[in-house]
């Protein structure tokens, strides 16, 4: 092998390696599913696939409570570790972001939603009324 080939052959090697690694990188960046803590540390809740979208539950609480502010009266007791509040997000058709609904077990309502990876490790959840004209949100972090 010439030494012309050679370098031919390490040059394809590495740009194809180079390629390989922004792939992966460009996929984890869009990866929303896993474990995520609020920024108060008060609860963990766990992203994962539904169907062709994206829900979320809650799978820790540093306070156990029941859902008491639920509008049904019938689920007020039940606990709200296990309560699914992110529904149902769907890709809005830019990168890294998902819109559906959010269950806020603070007042018991069900709010437009938005999901946005901001970046690996840190997703921007939003509910929203009026259309979107109101948002409030937070950043939620990945779990170690």
């Amino acid at each position: 092998m010439t030494t012309r080939t050679a370098r031919s052959h390490l040059i394809r090697l590495l740009l194809g390696g180079a390629l390989l690694t922004a792939t992966v990188a460009a996929s984890h960046a869009a990866d929303a599913t896993g474990e995520w803590i609020r920024p108060s540390g008060s609860s963990k809740i766990r992203i994962s696939p539904c169907g062709d979208a994206l829900c979320g539950k809650l799978i820790w609480l540093r306070e156990p409570r029941n859902d008491t502010q639920n509008p049904d009266p019938a689920r007020r007791s039940r606990p709200l570790l296990g309560v699914q509040i992110v529904n149902a997000m769907k890709p809005t058709g830019t990168a890294g972001q998902w819109k559906g609904e959010v269950y806020n077990a603070e007042d018991g309502k069900t709010y437009t939603g938005y999901l946005k990876l901001t970046a690996p490790d840190s997703l921007k959840l939003q509910g929203c009324v009026l259309g979107g004209l109101i948002c409030k949100g937070e950043t939620w972090h990945r779990a170690k």
